[in-house]
């Protein structure tokens, strides 16, 4: 009880976060350049981290600095993967609204059990797919807007990035499992590509990134330093003093926060279609990550539960993904700073 009442509010407040990063994420936009928006929120989350690695290693010798072959290894593919989701995410948002955008990506969800099989290689029961049908029901409802109408692209990006980002899940688990990979320097290898990646394409226009209104500088360093770096640390400290499906069920609540954020702070408006439509996102991705976990405890053979235990307690510090943890993979995901993402 004393572990649950100290991580219970922790975990509550990284939901809470991750959820408004879609108003931050879309006001930023609005202002810069998706690209430009994307620099400057890796700069800053890889500045930081470096930081972090560097005080991590002090008294400890050089070697607590160091990146093994194992984190650059996997830290290079991820971080063009996260770069995917971040850019699909961020343009999406920039042309949606930021409920539906956080609503829509928890879609992620159902996604990564589809992709990533290695929990359940005899194939997920008629109940799961019971449940992804439901999210499409929930997206059908969330696109309709006041009324049955073509989808905003906005929306279809979102439901474009949820996809990638399941793909991104599936491979942080696939890079590493039963590899010492410190979550920390792993985000920080990301963050680095990250910052290259959209390095070539802001530099045109840093100058207008520098001269940015102070309103918009307080979006990205909301973005950088407390929806990655804080919400990566923060989670990683509760998931340690708590059950993975606690931790689970209570970042499962973005999607909640991030149509309550876009309501209360975006001024935006859920019409009665679209309220159903986060009603049932929420159902059916709690469904679905409910009859995933238990199928993936049931359905390992007990010699292997204990492997699968580890594997799930070794990336759990590092996650939920997606943001929303479906897996001890996707867990993974979220904390890496992004998320997947994320991010």
């Amino acid at each position: 009880m004393t572990d649950a009442r100290r991580t219970d509010p922790v975990l509550l407040l990284v939901a809470l976060v991750w959820g408004s990063s879609y108003l931050s994420a879309q006001t930023a936009a609005a202002a810069l350049p998706v690209l430009t928006v994307l620099f400057a929120r890796y700069l800053l989350s890889g500045l930081v981290c470096l930081g972090l690695v560097s005080a991590g290693g002090r008294g400890s010798g050089r070697g607590r600095r160091r990146w093994t072959g194992d984190e650059v290894r996997a830290g290079l593919p991820l971080g063009l993967t996260q770069a995917a989701v971040l850019v699909v995410e961020t343009y999406g948002v920039a042309h949606t609204t930021a409920a539906n955008a956080g609503l829509i990506i928890s879609l992620t969800i159902v996604l990564t059990p589809l992709l990533d099989r290695s929990g359940h290689r005899a194939g997920l029961p008629a109940s799961f797919y019971a449940a992804a049908g439901v999210c499409v029901l929930a997206i059908a409802l969330l696109m309709s807007g006041n009324g049955f109408q073509a989808p905003r692209a906005g929306d279809l990006l979102m439901l474009a990035a949820a996809g990638v980002r399941a793909g991104h899940v599936a491979l942080v688990g696939r890079l590493t499992a039963a590899r010492p990979v410190r979550p920390l320097h792993l985000t920080t290898v990301q963050t680095l590509v990250g910052t290259a990646l959209f390095l070539p394409a802001a530099a045109p226009r840093l100058s207008g990134l520098v001269a940015a209104p102070a309103a918009v500088w307080a979006q990205l360093l909301y973005l950088a330093l407390f929806c990655s770096v804080f919400a990566f640390l923060a989670q990683t400290w509760a998931v340690q003093r708590t059950s993975a499906s606690r931790a689970s069920l209570l970042l499962g609540t973005e999607p909640v926060w991030a149509a309550a954020v876009g309501v209360a702070l975006g001024g935006e408006r859920f019409t009665v279609l679209t309220g159903l439509g986060a009603a049932l996102m929420v159902a059916g991705t709690s469904w679905g990550q409910a009859v995933e976990r238990a199928h993936r405890t049931t359905g390992t053979p007990p010699a292997a539960q204990g492997a699968e235990a580890a594997k799930d307690a070794e990336a759990a510090p590092e996650a939920p993904q997606p943001r929303y943890g479906t897996t001890g993979q996707a867990c993974s995901t979220v904390a890496s700073g992004f998320e997947v993402r994320r991010r």
